[in-house]
Protein backbone atom coordinates (compact mmCIF):
# COMPACT_ATOMS: atom_id res chain seq x y z
CA UNK A 1 0.00 0.00 0.00
CA UNK A 2 1.44 3.37 -0.92
CA UNK A 3 0.90 6.91 -2.08
CA UNK A 4 2.39 9.78 -4.01
CA UNK A 5 4.18 12.57 -2.17
CA UNK A 6 4.89 15.62 -4.34
CA UNK A 7 4.68 13.38 -7.38
CA UNK A 8 7.06 10.71 -6.02
CA UNK A 9 5.84 7.23 -5.13
CA UNK A 10 6.22 6.08 -1.51
CA UNK A 11 5.50 2.51 -0.38
CA UNK A 12 3.69 3.39 2.83
CA UNK A 13 0.94 1.55 4.71
CA UNK A 14 -1.92 3.30 6.46
CA UNK A 15 -0.81 4.91 9.73
CA UNK A 16 -3.24 3.43 12.24
CA UNK A 17 -1.08 4.33 15.25
CA UNK A 18 -2.37 7.90 15.26
CA UNK A 19 -6.00 6.70 15.34
CA UNK A 20 -5.76 4.15 18.15
CA UNK A 21 -5.33 1.21 15.82
CA UNK A 22 -8.40 2.13 13.79
CA UNK A 23 -8.35 2.16 10.00
CA UNK A 24 -9.43 5.59 8.75
CA UNK A 25 -10.15 5.83 5.04
CA UNK A 26 -8.87 9.00 3.43
CA UNK A 27 -11.23 11.24 1.49
CA UNK A 28 -11.13 11.14 -2.29
CA UNK A 29 -8.99 13.93 -3.75
CA UNK A 30 -10.77 14.64 -7.05
CA UNK A 31 -14.44 15.55 -6.71
CA UNK A 32 -15.32 17.36 -9.96
CA UNK A 33 -18.47 16.39 -11.86
CA UNK A 34 -19.47 15.51 -15.37
CA UNK A 35 -22.79 17.21 -16.14
CA UNK A 36 -25.38 16.73 -18.86
CA UNK A 37 -25.27 20.50 -19.43
CA UNK A 38 -23.15 21.26 -22.56
CA UNK A 39 -21.92 24.44 -20.85
CA UNK A 40 -20.58 22.59 -17.79
CA UNK A 41 -16.90 22.49 -16.89
CA UNK A 42 -16.97 18.77 -17.76
CA UNK A 43 -19.89 18.22 -20.16
CA UNK A 44 -21.11 14.69 -20.81
CA UNK A 45 -19.94 13.37 -24.19
CA UNK A 46 -19.47 10.01 -25.86
CA UNK A 47 -15.84 8.93 -26.04
CA UNK A 48 -14.47 11.78 -23.94
CA UNK A 49 -14.23 10.03 -20.57
CA UNK A 50 -12.33 6.91 -19.54
CA UNK A 51 -12.62 4.77 -16.41
CA UNK A 52 -9.70 3.15 -14.62
CA UNK A 53 -10.84 0.24 -12.44
CA UNK A 54 -9.89 -2.97 -10.69
CA UNK A 55 -12.29 -5.89 -11.04
CA UNK A 56 -11.32 -6.96 -7.53
CA UNK A 57 -12.18 -3.65 -5.87
CA UNK A 58 -15.73 -3.28 -4.50
CA UNK A 59 -15.63 0.51 -4.92
CA UNK A 60 -14.74 0.20 -8.61
CA UNK A 61 -17.21 -2.68 -9.01
CA UNK A 62 -20.19 -0.50 -8.13
CA UNK A 63 -19.25 1.90 -10.95
CA UNK A 64 -18.76 -0.97 -13.40
CA UNK A 65 -22.25 -2.18 -12.50
CA UNK A 66 -23.87 1.18 -13.29
CA UNK A 67 -21.87 1.43 -16.54
CA UNK A 68 -23.29 -1.99 -17.46
CA UNK A 69 -26.87 -1.25 -16.34
CA UNK A 70 -26.95 2.03 -18.25
CA UNK A 71 -25.34 0.44 -21.35
CA UNK A 72 -22.53 2.97 -21.43
CA UNK A 73 -19.77 0.59 -22.51
CA UNK A 74 -19.47 2.32 -25.90
CA UNK A 75 -19.71 5.77 -24.33
CA UNK A 76 -17.14 5.55 -21.51
CA UNK A 77 -13.87 3.70 -22.14
CA UNK A 78 -12.22 1.31 -19.71
CA UNK A 79 -8.77 0.31 -18.51
CA UNK A 80 -8.40 -2.48 -15.94
CA UNK A 81 -5.44 -2.78 -13.60
CA UNK A 82 -3.88 -6.12 -12.70
CA UNK A 83 -5.22 -7.96 -9.64
CA UNK A 84 -2.08 -7.70 -7.51
CA UNK A 85 -1.21 -4.51 -5.69
CA UNK A 86 2.56 -4.36 -5.45
CA UNK A 87 5.20 -2.10 -3.91
CA UNK A 88 4.46 0.50 -6.59
CA UNK A 89 0.68 0.27 -6.29
CA UNK A 90 -1.74 -0.67 -9.04
CA UNK A 91 -0.05 -1.89 -12.23
CA UNK A 92 -1.15 -2.99 -15.69
CA UNK A 93 -0.73 -6.60 -16.73
CA UNK A 94 0.30 -6.13 -20.37
CA UNK A 95 1.79 -3.81 -22.92
CA UNK A 96 -1.45 -3.30 -24.86
CA UNK A 97 -5.12 -3.01 -23.99
CA UNK A 98 -5.73 -6.40 -25.60
CA UNK A 99 -3.48 -8.16 -23.09
CA UNK A 100 -4.36 -6.16 -19.99
CA UNK A 101 -2.45 -2.96 -20.62
CA UNK A 102 -3.56 0.65 -20.41
CA UNK A 103 -5.88 1.58 -23.29
CA UNK A 104 -4.85 5.24 -23.44
CA UNK A 105 -1.21 5.92 -22.65
CA UNK A 106 0.50 2.51 -22.29
CA UNK A 107 1.07 3.21 -18.61
CA UNK A 108 2.80 0.60 -16.46
CA UNK A 109 1.52 1.98 -13.11
CA UNK A 110 -1.68 3.79 -12.26
CA UNK A 111 0.23 6.43 -10.31
CA UNK A 112 1.58 7.66 -13.66
CA UNK A 113 -1.97 8.77 -14.53
CA UNK A 114 -2.15 10.84 -11.34
CA UNK A 115 1.13 12.61 -12.04
CA UNK A 116 0.00 13.18 -15.61
CA UNK A 117 -2.91 15.13 -14.12
CA UNK A 118 -0.74 16.81 -11.47
CA UNK A 119 3.06 16.32 -11.50
CA UNK A 120 3.19 17.34 -7.80
CA UNK A 121 0.23 15.26 -6.65
CA UNK A 122 0.20 14.09 -3.03
CA UNK A 123 -2.26 11.39 -1.95
CA UNK A 124 -3.51 7.86 -2.48
CA UNK A 125 -3.80 6.45 -5.99
CA UNK A 126 -7.17 4.71 -6.10
CA UNK A 127 -9.74 3.05 -8.30
CA UNK A 128 -12.18 3.89 -9.73
CA UNK A 129 -10.76 6.98 -11.43
CA UNK A 130 -12.55 8.89 -14.19
CA UNK A 131 -10.23 10.54 -16.72
CA UNK A 132 -11.07 13.33 -19.16
CA UNK A 133 -9.30 12.59 -22.44
CA UNK A 134 -9.89 16.08 -23.81
CA UNK A 135 -8.41 18.06 -20.91
CA UNK A 136 -6.07 15.22 -19.89
CA UNK A 137 -6.94 15.34 -16.23
CA UNK A 138 -8.70 13.37 -13.52
CA UNK A 139 -12.31 14.37 -13.04
CA UNK A 140 -13.25 12.26 -10.04
CA UNK A 141 -12.02 9.29 -8.00
CA UNK A 142 -14.93 8.94 -5.57
CA UNK A 143 -17.07 5.92 -6.40
CA UNK A 144 -20.26 7.31 -4.85
CA UNK A 145 -20.03 10.38 -7.10
CA UNK A 146 -19.28 8.28 -10.17
CA UNK A 147 -22.29 6.04 -9.55
CA UNK A 148 -24.55 9.09 -9.72
CA UNK A 149 -22.80 10.63 -12.70
CA UNK A 150 -23.16 7.49 -14.79
CA UNK A 151 -26.73 7.02 -13.61
CA UNK A 152 -27.93 10.53 -14.47
CA UNK A 153 -25.59 12.62 -16.62
CA UNK A 154 -25.15 10.41 -19.71
CA UNK A 155 -28.80 9.78 -20.55
CA UNK A 156 -28.39 11.51 -23.93
CA UNK A 157 -26.09 8.66 -25.00
CA UNK A 158 -28.17 5.64 -23.93
CA UNK A 159 -31.74 4.47 -24.37
CA UNK A 160 -31.83 3.09 -20.81
CA UNK A 161 -34.03 5.23 -18.56
CA UNK A 162 -33.08 3.58 -15.30
CA UNK A 163 -33.08 5.89 -12.26
CA UNK A 164 -31.11 4.51 -9.32
CA UNK A 165 -31.61 7.62 -7.19
CA UNK A 166 -35.30 8.51 -7.59
CA UNK A 167 -36.28 11.77 -5.98
CA UNK A 168 -39.04 10.33 -3.78
CA UNK A 169 -36.64 7.79 -2.23
CA UNK A 170 -33.59 10.01 -1.78
CA UNK A 171 -33.90 10.58 2.00
CA UNK A 172 -34.28 6.83 2.57
CA UNK A 173 -31.44 5.97 0.17
CA UNK A 174 -29.13 8.50 1.81
CA UNK A 175 -29.86 7.15 5.29
CA UNK A 176 -29.27 3.55 4.19
CA UNK A 177 -26.08 4.46 2.34
CA UNK A 178 -24.69 6.19 5.41
CA UNK A 179 -25.34 3.21 7.66
CA UNK A 180 -24.16 0.59 5.14
CA UNK A 181 -21.02 2.50 4.21
CA UNK A 182 -19.82 3.06 7.77
CA UNK A 183 -20.65 -0.35 9.19
CA UNK A 184 -20.48 -2.74 6.22
CA UNK A 185 -18.76 -1.38 3.08
CA UNK A 186 -15.97 0.27 5.04
CA UNK A 187 -16.64 -1.87 8.11
CA UNK A 188 -14.99 -4.98 6.68
CA UNK A 189 -11.85 -2.92 6.04
CA UNK A 190 -12.04 -1.37 9.50
CA UNK A 191 -11.93 -4.90 10.92
CA UNK A 192 -9.34 -6.24 8.47
CA UNK A 193 -6.90 -3.32 8.71
CA UNK A 194 -7.25 -2.68 12.45
CA UNK A 195 -3.94 -2.84 14.30
CA UNK A 196 -5.24 -3.30 17.86
CA UNK A 197 -7.59 -5.86 19.34
CA UNK A 198 -9.91 -3.13 20.60
CA UNK A 199 -10.21 -1.47 17.21
CA UNK A 200 -10.80 -4.82 15.49
CA UNK A 201 -13.55 -5.89 17.92
CA UNK A 202 -15.22 -2.48 17.68
CA UNK A 203 -15.43 -2.73 13.88
CA UNK A 204 -16.40 -6.42 14.05
CA UNK A 205 -19.32 -5.77 16.41
CA UNK A 206 -20.53 -2.82 14.35
CA UNK A 207 -20.35 -4.88 11.15
CA UNK A 208 -22.39 -7.82 12.40
CA UNK A 209 -24.95 -5.59 14.10
CA UNK A 210 -25.54 -3.87 10.77
CA UNK A 211 -25.71 -7.15 8.86
CA UNK A 212 -28.35 -8.31 11.32
CA UNK A 213 -30.35 -5.13 10.71
CA UNK A 214 -30.21 -5.57 6.94
CA UNK A 215 -31.13 -9.26 7.24
CA UNK A 216 -34.29 -8.26 9.14
CA UNK A 217 -35.09 -5.50 6.66
CA UNK A 218 -34.80 -7.84 3.70
CA UNK A 219 -37.20 -10.26 5.36
CA UNK A 220 -39.94 -7.66 4.90
CA UNK A 221 -39.08 -6.07 1.56
CA UNK A 222 -37.51 -7.26 -1.64
CA UNK A 223 -34.92 -4.49 -1.88
CA UNK A 224 -33.51 -2.04 0.62
CA UNK A 225 -36.04 0.66 -0.31
CA UNK A 226 -39.03 -1.55 -1.07
CA UNK A 227 -39.90 -2.88 -4.52
CA UNK A 228 -37.40 -0.79 -6.53
CA UNK A 229 -33.71 -1.47 -7.07
CA UNK A 230 -31.70 1.62 -6.19
CA UNK A 231 -28.08 2.59 -5.88
CA UNK A 232 -28.27 1.53 -2.21
CA UNK A 233 -28.69 -2.11 -3.30
CA UNK A 234 -25.72 -2.07 -5.67
CA UNK A 235 -23.52 -0.31 -3.12
CA UNK A 236 -24.27 -3.08 -0.62
CA UNK A 237 -24.04 -5.89 -3.19
CA UNK A 238 -20.36 -5.35 -4.00
CA UNK A 239 -19.43 -6.01 -0.37
CA UNK A 240 -21.82 -8.94 0.06
CA UNK A 241 -20.60 -10.74 -3.08
CA UNK A 242 -17.04 -10.75 -1.66
CA UNK A 243 -17.98 -11.59 1.90
CA UNK A 244 -17.59 -15.38 2.13
CA UNK A 245 -14.81 -15.49 -0.46
CA UNK A 246 -12.62 -12.80 1.10
CA UNK A 247 -13.78 -10.88 4.14
CA UNK A 248 -14.90 -13.83 6.30
CA UNK A 249 -11.38 -15.27 6.38
CA UNK A 250 -8.94 -12.62 5.20
CA UNK A 251 -10.38 -9.77 7.29
CA UNK A 252 -11.40 -12.04 10.20
CA UNK A 253 -15.10 -11.19 9.82
CA UNK A 254 -16.06 -14.67 10.93
CA UNK A 255 -19.05 -14.46 13.24
CA UNK A 256 -21.30 -15.70 10.44
CA UNK A 257 -20.90 -16.35 6.74
CA UNK A 258 -23.19 -14.63 4.27
CA UNK A 259 -24.76 -18.00 3.44
CA UNK A 260 -25.84 -18.21 7.10
CA UNK A 261 -28.19 -15.25 6.57
CA UNK A 262 -31.21 -16.56 4.60
CA UNK A 263 -32.43 -13.17 3.38
CA UNK A 264 -29.04 -11.63 2.64
CA UNK A 265 -27.85 -14.72 0.79
CA UNK A 266 -31.02 -14.94 -1.35
CA UNK A 267 -30.86 -11.18 -2.01
CA UNK A 268 -27.23 -11.44 -3.12
CA UNK A 269 -28.10 -14.27 -5.51
CA UNK A 270 -30.98 -12.25 -6.95
CA UNK A 271 -28.76 -9.25 -7.64
CA UNK A 272 -26.05 -11.49 -9.11
CA UNK A 273 -28.67 -12.97 -11.46
CA UNK A 274 -29.89 -9.54 -12.61
CA UNK A 275 -29.20 -9.21 -16.37
CA UNK A 276 -25.59 -8.30 -17.05
CA UNK A 277 -24.34 -8.38 -13.46
CA UNK A 278 -22.67 -11.80 -13.42
CA UNK A 279 -20.30 -10.56 -16.13
CA UNK A 280 -19.03 -7.88 -13.72
CA UNK A 281 -18.19 -10.40 -10.97
CA UNK A 282 -14.83 -12.20 -10.84
CA UNK A 283 -14.35 -13.84 -7.45
CA UNK A 284 -11.15 -15.59 -8.49
CA UNK A 285 -9.63 -12.21 -9.32
CA UNK A 286 -10.88 -10.91 -5.97
CA UNK A 287 -9.05 -13.72 -4.19
CA UNK A 288 -5.87 -13.10 -6.15
CA UNK A 289 -5.97 -9.45 -5.21
CA UNK A 290 -6.76 -9.62 -1.50
CA UNK A 291 -4.79 -12.70 -0.52
CA UNK A 292 -1.87 -11.80 -2.77
CA UNK A 293 -1.59 -8.08 -2.07
CA UNK A 294 -1.77 -7.80 1.72
CA UNK A 295 1.47 -9.38 2.91
CA UNK A 296 0.96 -8.14 6.47
CA UNK A 297 -2.30 -10.14 6.67
CA UNK A 298 -1.24 -13.16 4.57
CA UNK A 299 2.58 -13.30 4.54
CA UNK A 300 2.90 -16.42 2.39
CA UNK A 301 0.37 -15.22 -0.18
CA UNK A 302 -1.54 -18.50 -0.19
CA UNK A 303 -4.91 -18.28 -1.93
CA UNK A 304 -7.80 -20.37 -0.55
CA UNK A 305 -9.36 -22.79 -3.02
CA UNK A 306 -12.86 -22.25 -1.64
CA UNK A 307 -15.54 -21.52 -0.87
CA UNK A 308 -17.92 -23.12 -3.35
CA UNK A 309 -20.91 -20.81 -3.84
CA UNK A 310 -23.93 -21.50 -6.02
CA UNK A 311 -24.87 -17.99 -7.07
CA UNK A 312 -27.24 -19.29 -9.75
CA UNK A 313 -29.57 -21.14 -7.36
CA UNK A 314 -33.18 -19.96 -7.25
CA UNK A 315 -33.52 -17.03 -4.84
CA UNK A 316 -37.29 -16.93 -4.22
CA UNK A 317 -37.32 -13.16 -3.66
CA UNK A 318 -40.31 -12.69 -5.99
CA UNK A 319 -42.62 -13.37 -3.05
CA UNK A 320 -41.69 -9.96 -1.65
CA UNK A 321 -42.66 -8.00 -4.75
CA UNK A 322 -44.67 -4.94 -3.82
CA UNK A 323 -43.44 -4.72 -0.22
CA UNK A 324 -43.93 -1.23 1.17
CA UNK A 325 -40.93 1.07 1.26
Amino acid sequence: MGLLVDGEWRDRWYDTAKSGGRFVREEATFRRWVRADPAAEFPAAAGRYHLYVSRACPWAHRVLIVRKLKRLEDVIGLSVVAPLWGDAGWTFAGATAADGGDALYDLTHLHELYTRADPRFTGRVTVPTLWDRERETIVNNESADLVRMLDREFDAFTDVRLDLYPEDLRPEIDAINERVYAAINNGVYAAGFASTQEAYEEAYDRLFAALGEVEARLGERRYLCGDRLTEADWRLFTTLIRFDTVYYLHFKCNERRLVDYPNLWAYTRELYQHPGIAATVDLEECKRHYYGSHASLNPKGLIPRGPTLDLTAAHGRERLRGAAS
